[in-house]
C-alpha cells in the first residue's frame, strides 16, 4: 500500500515503485495463504529472505538510497526477533547485510556510504538479539505459569471430587438416622444435614472457581422467587447467634439461579458476622441486595483488591468468598461493591428483581 500511495509523490519511479508493491503483495499473500502449520514452528522466517530481496531490489530500484529500506529492515528484523529463536537471526545476518550493502556497492556508492552497512548492521542485529531475549523470557514465564495454572485446576478438581464423595455417605447415613430420631437427637441430625449441605456447596463453589477461570461465565437456572422465603432458607447454613437483621417486603419477587444467590448471601453474611460487629443488616429493594456490618470497616489498603482471588485470605479463610461473590453477581447482569458506612461497611449486589402483584 506504501508503495502504490508514493507513486503519486515520484511518478519518475512509478514502474520500480509497483514492482517493490507487487513482491510485497506476494509475500504478504504466501504468509496468509501457505499452510505453515503443517511444517516446523520456524518455517515462517523463510519469508524473511524473501523480504530481505525485496529490500535489496528497492534499494538498488532507487539508485542505492537505502534511508527507505533501513527501517523496514529494522522491522522486519524484529519481527523476526519476537517469533524466532536466536539462531534464525545470526543466520539472517549474512542475507539482510548482502540486502543492504549489495546495492550499495551496484550502484556506486562513495565508501562512506558503503562502509555504514559494518554500523548499521551489527545494530541492527544486537537490538534484535535484545527484543528475542526479553520475549524468550516471557515466553519462560507464560509457560511456567500455564503450568502452574493446569497444576492449580488439577488441585481444584480433585480436591472438590474427593470432598463430596465421602460427604455423599455420611449425608446418606444421617438421612437414615433422620428416619428413626426423634426431639434433641433430630435436631442434632437436621444441623448436621444442614452443614454437610453446606460444604457440598463449598465443593461446588470450587468447581465454579475452576469453571469461571476456564470459560469465563457460569450456566445460570433463573428463576422468579419470593426474595424474603430465598433469604431466610440460605440464613438456615449461617450461625446466627449474633443479631441479623431482615429488612425484606414480603411481597418482593427476585429472578435469581436459588443456589447462587444462597451462595452470594451466606458469603456476605459469615464475612459481616466473622470480621464485622452486629447487628447485620440484610435489606433488599427493588434491584439491590445489602447486607451491612457495624464493625470497623474495610482498611484502605485492601480496598481497590478487596473482591480479588486470594486478596483477604486469612486464618479463617483463603480469600476466594467476595472473589466468587462478584464474579456471581457479574453473571446475574450486576456488580458487587463495597460501600463505606459509619460505623461499618456495605456489600452490595445489585441484579434484576420484579415486584409481585
Amino acid at each position: 500500500m506504501l508503495g502504490v500511495a508514493a507513486i503519486g509523490n515520484d511518478a519518475s519511479h512509478a514502474r520500480d515503485l509497483l514492482i517493490v508493491a507487487v513482491c510485497d503483495f506476494v509475500m504478504a499473500l504466501a504468509a496468509r495463504l501457505l499452510p505453515w502449520e503443517r511444517w516446523r514452528p520456524n518455517a515462517p522466517a523463510l519469508l524473511g529472505l524473501f523480504g530481505f530481496g525485496v529490500l535489496g531490489l528497492s534499494t538498488w530500484s532507487f539508485g542505492g538510497v537505502a534511508s527507505g529500506t533501513g527501517p523496514f529492515l529494522v522491522l522486519l528484523y524484529a519481527w523476526a526477533a519476537l517469533h524466532y529463536p536466536r539462531w534464525v537471526l545470526l543466520a539472517y545476518a549474512a542475507p539482510a547485510t548482502a540486502a543492504y550493502l549489495v546495492p550499495l556497492i551496484l550502484t556506486r556508492q562513495p565508501p562512506m556510504v558503503v562502509g555504514s552497512a559494518f554500523i548499521f548492521m551489527p545494530v541492527t542485529i544486537i537490538v534484535a538479539l535484545l527484543i528475542e531475549a526479553q520475549a524468550r523470557h516471557l515466553r519462560d514465564d507464560r509457560e511456567r505459569l500455564a503450568r502452574i495454572e493446569q497444576w492449580r485446576s488439577a488441585m481444584v478438581n480433585t480436591l472438590a471430587h474427593d470432598v463430596r464423595s465421602p460427604l455423599s455417605t455420611v449425608r446418606m447415613t444421617l438421612e437414615e438416622l433422620k428416619e428413626t430420631a426423634t426431639g434433641h437427637e433430630e435436631r442434632m441430625v437436621d444441623a448436621a444435614l444442614r452443614q454437610t449441605n453446606r460444604v457440598f456447596r463449598l465443593a461446588d463453589g470450587l468447581l465454579d472457581m475452576q469453571r469461571i477461570d476456564s470459560t469465563g461465565h457460569l450456566k445460570l437456572d433463573r428463576r422468579e422467587l419470593r426474595a424474603r422465603t430465598l433469604v431466610q432458607e440460605a440464613l438456615q447454613y449461617v450461625r446466627t447467634d449474633k443479631e441479623v437483621v431482615v429488612d425484606v417486603d414480603d411481597d418482593l419477587m427476585i429472578c435469581v439461579d436459588k443456589q447462587r444467590f444462597e451462595q452470594i448471601l451466606i458469603n456476605l453474611v459469615g464475612n459481616a458476622l466473622r470480621y464485622g460487629k452486629p447487628p447485620v443488616v440484610i435489606r433488599l429493594e427493588k434491584d439491590r441486595l445489602e447486607v451491612r456490618d457495624h464493625g470497623p470497616g474495610i482498611p484502605a489498603e485492601l480496598r481497590t483488591t478487596l473482591f480479588g482471588q486470594f486478596a483477604v485470605g486469612g486464618p479463617e479463610g483463603v480469600g476466594l468468598g467476595l472473589w466468587i461473590v462478584r464474579q456471581l453477581a457479574v453473571a446475574h447482569g450486576g456488580q458487587a461493591v463495597a460501600e463505606v458506612r459509619d460505623p461499618g461497611v456495605a456489600m452490595v449486589i445489585t441484579f434484576p428483581v420484579t415486584a409481585k402483584g
